[in-house]
């Protein structure tokens, strides 16, 4: 199922990544790359839900769908953040722990999902809060803007992007600490 509706939504997650770092080499004026770049990181996040929404709605999931939607998420997420340290509105520091947490949970999955264990590392609600964060704080510094006249999204991007990171390693923690059990279990001590 390589030509679904949702696999092709997934799939404009990943042709998004060149577009909007590319924004930024273009020579429009500095507002409008960050507008432009916030706009297009924001319709593409959405293509998350949509996607996995439309896979179910219309019978569509498949396990190679299943596969590219979190590397489709990862590759926008960690391209945003590179992006994001390149324009020196985020720490290189909080984009290493994000970026690094990425690469180790997903490969604890493929590890978990080769001995049989994948539920011992499920999704959980603190996985979900640190994209939550991670999903409202990135728009708000590709915009490093005042939004309505009142929010300094530079100032709450930073303080959100904090939480993510903040989060990410204790989202990491939990799943290294439910997956400890299993590897023992099933590996040996």
């Amino acid at each position: 199922m390589f030509l679904t509706i949702p696999t092709l939504m997934t799939w404009t997650r990943i042709v998004a990544i060149p577009l909007i770092v590319g924004v930024f080499y273009t020579p429009m004026e500095p507002g409008v790359r960050n507008l432009l770049a916030t706009v297009m990181f924001v319709v593409f996040a959405a293509t998350d839900w949509l996607d996995g929404y439309l896979a179910r709605k219309l019978n569509q999931t498949s396990s190679f769908g299943a596969f590219l939607d979190p590397v489709a998420d990862k590759f926008l997420v960690c391209a945003s953040l590179l992006v994001l340290v390149h324009l020196q509105r985020a720490d290189v520091f909080v984009a290493l722990i994000i970026i690094g947490r990425e690469i180790a949970i997903s490969a604890l999955r493929e590890w978990m999902a080769q001995i049989g264990a994948s539920k011992s590392v499920a999704v959980h609600m603190l996985g979900k809060l640190k994209t939550t964060a991670q999903m409202v704080a990135i728009p708000f510094l590709l915009y490093d803007g005042v939004l309505f006249g009142a929010i300094d999204t530079g100032v709450w991007g930073h303080v959100l992007i904090w939480i993510a990171a903040v989060l990410t390693v204790w989202s990491m923690v939990y799943y290294l600490q439910k997956a400890v059990p299993e590897i023992r279990a099933r590996v040996g001590r």
